[in-house]
């Protein structure tokens, strides 16, 4: 590792890494898709039921996160000049407080409400002393939003895109995101970055290519496999035909304890290690990672700075518990000047 990054501030000096941070500053950045209650129940166990087969837990205590493009919109409110975030809550049991104490005051929200569903909750319960998940449960309801629904959530989207120098989607997979409206970003975007998500509740539904158009993409290794319908093809080749047929210039796949694959058209692919220690929870990075590239890749950034400063958000990330630390660019900056200099 020393070795690598070495070779890295030789060729990219940590004066060229912040450049790039730092006028971040001068961009309007708007991030779109579903609003998520990340819920953990902390508990305990205490043994197998002693009627059925099951283990039996004592429920600690509860911490709840604003997730998914709330968290995504906060971990860019300390590196641009202005965050828009466009999403969809649910008219049954609203998350009002919860979203207006855990979002930055600085982020322009335009809230759409969906009449005939709650506020996607994915609650997670966590044996406290190692931090160990056993269980998921997932309160929403995926199916399409009916057309009045739509209808209001694609006039926000008409009304706010062209605005923004580089729209962010974080598509979750949860029935927000109609063709319609993805029709619209893609007219209307500037500089669009992508990550269609592949998780529990949409796993074998939800491929990157709904978007007929994407700047950047960033994208977990499964997903992108997912895409190429390849399990264990060459990644880099993988990478190389995904953003070729979807006519992509930038992509990069996030390998966790692997680092990074990024890739340009003129650059080709280039491989940049992880840089994490230790590793809390997992939850989050990869859309963190996605947030903070995709104002590099806005820039002309080259690919393998925006791979080292992808996975330096990513150790970040992963350093801490949900969504209760978002990123800073000060400690981002310091972080980067740690294993540069």
């Amino acid at each position: 590792m020393r070795t690598y990054l070495d070779g890295f501030s030789a060729r990219h000096p940590l004066a060229e890494v912040r450049g790039y941070l730092d006028r971040a500053r001068d961009l309007r950045v708007l991030v779109i898709g579903e609003a998520i209650i990340d819920e953990y129940q902390f508990c305990q166990a205490i043994g197998k039921s002693s009627k059925e087969p099951m283990l039996a837990l004592r429920r600690l205590s509860t911490e709840r996160f604003a997730g998914g493009v709330l968290a995504v919109a906060n971990n860019l409110a300390d590196f641009c000049g202005h965050v828009g975030v466009v999403t969809l809550l649910g008219e049954q049991g609203p998350e009002d407080d919860l979203i207006r104490h855990q979002v930055d005051r600085r982020i322009e929200k335009t809230l759409v409400y969906r009449h005939d569903a709650p506020t996607i909750v994915k609650r997670r319960f966590v044996e406290s002393y190692f931090f160990t998940k056993l269980l998921e449960i997932y309160e929403m309801n995926d199916t399409p939003v009916d057309p009045a629904d739509n209808e209001r959530l694609c006039v926000a989207l008409r009304e706010h895109v062209s605005r923004y120098d580089v729209v962010l989607v974080l598509d979750f997979g949860h029935g927000m995101l109609s063709k319609e409206a993805i029709d619209i970003i893609s007219e209307k975007a500037r500089f669009l970055a992508v990550n269609a998500q592949s998780n529990a509740g949409n796993l074998g539904y939800q491929t990157i290519s709904r978007y007929p158009r994407a700047d950047y993409l960033s994208l977990a290794e499964n997903e992108i496999r997912l895409e190429a319908r390849d399990r264990q093809g060459d990644l880099e080749t993988v990478l190389r035909n995904v953003a070729r047929d979807l006519l992509c210039p930038y992509a990069a796949v996030t390998r966790g304890n692997h680092g990074c694959l990024a890739y340009s058209a003129e650059e080709g692919v280039v491989s940049v290690p992880a840089l994490a220690g230790q590793v809390v929870d997992r939850m989050g990075a990869g859309d963190a990672f996605l947030a903070i590239t995709s104002l590099c890749v806005a820039q002309g950034a080259p690919m393998e700075v925006v791979g080292l400063i992808g996975n330096a958000v990513g150790a970040q990330a992963v350093a801490t518990v949900g969504h209760r630390n978002a990123i800073s660019h000060a400690g981002l900056v310091k972080y980067l000047r740690a294993i540069l200099t």
